[in-house]
């Protein structure tokens, strides 16, 4: 991996993570994840349920990403 990056500046390489988020960010627009919670606890048995949630990414904030990385990219390239 460090041929690949090692030629880049760190602006160009923060540039094309800004832009890889941002589309993932528009593609999926939400972010998944699991929370267990303790329902009853007697002793030593316990019962516990799963709850799915997800946290919404506006598409706005995945197309600001992708401009900034652009951004990024184009500034890395001028200097």
């Amino acid at each position: 991996m460090r041929f690949l990056l090692g030629h880049m500046r760190p602006i160009t390489i923060l540039g094309i993570v800004l832009i890889a988020l941002g589309l993932l960010g528009l593609i999926f627009q939400s972010i998944p994840y699991k929370m267990e919670h303790d329902v009853i606890r007697i002793g030593p048995m316990e019962a516990a349920a799963e709850q799915k949630k997800s946290i919404f990414v506006p598409p706005v904030l995945g197309g600001l990403a992708v401009a900034g990385g652009i951004t990024l990219l184009v500034l890395g390239r001028r200097k």
